[in-house]
């Protein structure tokens, strides 16, 4: 929505400017998967040609670089949408190098107790995990730990979050929380059974700074540890993901290397160094050789040439509008 706001301006007023796209995630993606999912059936390639995509894969085209946050993501354009990878730049999330001493820092096995779940409640696939780990997930996993509870922290907590609540079964809706990194350090595993989504998960990666495994499913799992083990385990039926958790909440043993295998992904996935040299390499590049750039990309040049046509005047629609209502309210 931004690019296509936007983007025609820069390109009439500033022709010279580097016009880079940040996507966060590919929501037409995201969507088409929760489409499938409703439906109870695995992703088509009919799911991903919508109108979502056109929009999304079109401003992608009219910039000269856009930023992908998930090699998933990245692979999906360049196969599958024939993408030119000079288009693209994959920047995951960037975390600070850590110290290598910083575990010892945290509060142990012994020191934390109980699961969490943490995220934003506007955030589809986040409220469709809360309600797979109230009625599927945490039934099993509090019949074999009677004892543990299941704390549910995001922001939005709406009524019918609170519903959920049930202090007898362990499972506590706490609402928001002003320092997410105290209550990952409390918690011994974040629970987070995502069945559908995009991008690049932030509570893994935040888990994994805090020294928190994690228990999720394939897709919750996406594009974050490469090559490298799992900072916890990875499953996607209800059966096996309540035994992992129970698995990894009673082994110490095996929730130490879990915790090893997160400081271990940060550091040769995530390292801000790594990609922002990456980046500004490429920036220096687009700057230096701007026109030959450009003239490799037909179609984004061709679709800006109709943007200016079009979805400027639509723009300018919206503006006008907006300033007939606000003088009408005035």
């Amino acid at each position: 929505m931004m690019e296509e706001q936007f983007g025609w301006r820069v390109s009439e007023n500033c022709p010279n400017a580097i016009r880079i796209l940040d996507t966060e995630d590919l929501h037409f993606f995201r969507k088409a998967r929760y489409e499938a999912f409703k439906q109870g059936r695995s992703l088509k390639k009919t799911d991903l040609h919508s109108d979502e995509a056109r929009r999304e894969i079109a401003s992608i085209l009219r910039c000269d670089l856009s930023l992908i946050i998930s090699e998933a993501e990245t692979q999906l354009l360049i196969e599958k949408f024939n993408i030119q990878p000079s288009l693209l730049r994959y920047i995951p999330f960037l975390v600070e190098e850590q110290p290598e001493d910083k575990l010892a820092e945290f509060p142990t096995f012994q020191q934390r107790n109980d699961f969490m779940f943490i995220g934003n409640f506007l955030h589809a696939p986040n409220w469709d995990a809360v309600l797979y780990l109230k009625n599927n997930i945490w039934p099993l996993v509090k019949k074999q730990l009677p004892k543990a509870k299941l704390h549910i922290y995001g922001a939005y907590t709406t009524e019918k979050v609170k519903q959920l609540e049930n202090k007898k079964e362990g499972f506590l809706v706490e609402g928001r929380v002003n320092n997410a990194a105290e209550k990952f350090q409390q918690t011994r595993i974040l629970l987070a059974p995502l069945r559908f989504g995009a991008g690049i998960k932030g509570k893994f990666i935040e888990a994994m700074i805090n020294g928190t495994p994690s228990v999720t499913t394939t897709i919750g799992a996406e594009g974050i540890c490469g090559i490298n083990p799992w900072n916890g385990e990875i499953a996607n039926d209800d059966k096996t993901i309540a035994e992992a958790a129970v698995t990894l909440y009673k082994n110490e043993k095996r929730w130490t290397k879990a915790q090893q295998f997160g400081t271990r992904i940060l550091q040769n996935r995530f390292q801000k160094a790594t990609f922002k040299n990456l980046l500004f390499e490429e920036i220096q590049y687009l700057e230096e050789n701007l026109e030959t750039h450009r003239s490799k990309n037909f179609m984004g040049s061709m679709l800006m040439h109709h943007t200016l046509k079009s979805t400027k005047y639509m723009a300018l629609w919206i503006e006008a509008k907006n300033k007939l209502a606000n003088q009408k309210n005035d």
